[in-house]
């Protein structure tokens, strides 16, 4: 082997090698709990990413389910404190229910509507299903199940806070 041919097939293998960890030192870990936004009104909330949740549940009050276009809908306020602002804030949205579940507690059994929602997570704009429920007893507002959590990334709980929302206004 000519001297510049092996170096140059060692110094393509030890690029080779260092690849796999430069792109991991590229993918964003997310904290336990993490700042979001309710699109498309940029409602900022504290998000819980739940491992234990298979579908994210979004705190919501006075549901209302009706008939449009020979389809159900549901109408519903979120009613909730901006955690940039501090002041409470109330939005009403009107969205397609896409299924019901059954979801299973301590305290019995009930149907959640669950409906395509935005939010903004780091600077990713995310369309996903949620479950609709007044989680006004709750200390967050939003979980974040395993679905989103796939298209999110790893999460590490021993963080919180890693990425500030920064998407556009949708």
């Amino acid at each position: 082997m000519k001297p510049i041919t092996a170096l140059t097939s060692a110094l393509s293998l030890a690029l080779l090698c260092a690849a796999p960890p430069l792109l991991a030192a590229e993918k964003k870990v997310f904290g336990w709990v993490e700042e979001g936004l309710i699109q498309p009104d940029n409602i900022a909330v504290k998000m819980k990413l739940d491992t234990g949740a298979r579908t994210s549940s979004l705190h919501a009050e006075d549901i209302e389910r009706f008939d449009k276009d020979g389809d159900k809908w549901v109408r519903f306020k979120v009613e909730l404190k901006d955690s940039d602002s501090g002041k409470r804030v109330s939005s009403t949205f009107e969205r397609k229910v896409e299924r019901s579940v059954k979801v299973r507690g301590a305290g019995g059994a009930d149907r959640r509507p669950v409906v395509e929602m935005q939010i903004c997570i780091g600077n990713r704009l995310y369309k996903e299903e949620f479950t609709l429920n007044d989680r006004d007893k709750m200390i967050y507002p939003v979980l974040i199940g395993r679905r989103t959590l796939e298209n999110l990334g790893p999460v590490d709980v021993s963080r919180t806070f890693t990425q500030k929302p920064s998407c556009k206004k949708s």
